[in-house]
């Protein structure tokens, strides 16, 4: 009986010149393809820092009294909100997409996977501190962890994942009648509850500084990981497309997202603090 062949892979493989050394990930990765840079990858990661930088810096002006705005009900600053997470879930989708289309191993999956782990609980730990009474027990680092390992388990979905993005967002509206008028409204103090609420299916949000459950949210990641092989199979010169240079630093800061992530309210936060400090404000 004859050897069987080499099975295919999933996708066309890429060029030599385009062949990557690691996974990338939403946060910090090196979207290295041999001697290139997939950087208009790394730009929209970089978008998305810009806007989140803007979006939290009025925040903190909110927070100490300088410009005060309702971000728990205004349109204008949930919208926001919503869009910029959305855009860091979907460029994690087209991360995965091209980990999994480069058959990169778990070894790697896991090496980046613990830093945002560590850096989610470090998020915890600080936000405890500043507030206490809302503090982020499970907010956008902590639901990318969690939706980092599903995407890779179901990455050979192919074609299903767009349906199962469509699912993914429509399980939370669903749960939120059954927990409030239909047949599991006696279960809602449960999934409402720190031990479930991660998973997205409650009938209120949790009073929190952040919170980014695995539903729906997971469907955008799905569908970035949809969109991503896609591309790879279709249109892989995309991934490839040159930067104009003065996007160039947008490329840069999607490069070190993760590092960029954890330092840049720490230091709005001390420059108000100090500002307050000169000005006489308490």
């Amino acid at each position: 009986m004859a050897a069987p062949g080499p099975i295919a892979p999933p996708f066309p493989t890429l060029p030599k010149h385009m062949a990557t050394s690691r996974p990338f990930f939403p946060f910090g990765s090196s979207t290295r393809t041999g001697g290139a840079r997939m950087e208009c990858v790394d730009a929209l990661r970089g978008v998305a820092m810009v806007w989140m930088t803007v979006f939290h810096f009025c925040f903190d002006l909110s927070h100490f009294g300088y410009w005060p705005q309702n971000f728990r009900a205004d349109p204008f600053w949930t919208t926001q909100r919503t869009a910029i997470v959305a855009l860091f879930l979907f460029c994690a989708g087209l991360g995965q997409a091209l980990a999994w289309q480069q058959g990169l191993g778990w070894a790697r999956f896991f090496k980046r996977w613990l830093q945002i782990v560590g850096c989610a609980l470090l998020v915890t730990a600080g936000s405890s501190l500043m507030f206490p009474q809302s503090f982020i027990h499970f907010g956008v680092l902590h639901g990318m962890a969690a939706m980092l390992l599903v995407a890779r388990c179901t990455a050979g979905w192919g074609a299903w994942l767009w349906p199962a993005g469509a699912m993914a967002a429509a399980l939370p509206s669903i749960a939120g009648w059954a927990l409030t008028e239909g047949p599991l409204a006696a279960g809602a103090p449960t999934f409402n509850g720190y031990a479930l609420n991660w998973l997205g299916l409650v009938s209120r949000k949790p009073f929190t500084e952040d919170y980014v459950p695995v539903l729906p949210w997971l469907g955008v990641m799905w569908w970035g990981l949809a969109s991503g092989q896609w591309v790879l199979q279709q249109r892989p010169q995309w991934m490839m497309a040159t930067l104009p240079r003065g996007l160039s630093p947008l490329a840069v800061l999607g490069r070190w997202s993760l590092s960029y992530y954890m330092l840049h309210q720490p230091v709005m936060i001390g420059l108000l603090m100090a500002a307050s400090w000169v000005l006489g404000r308490s």
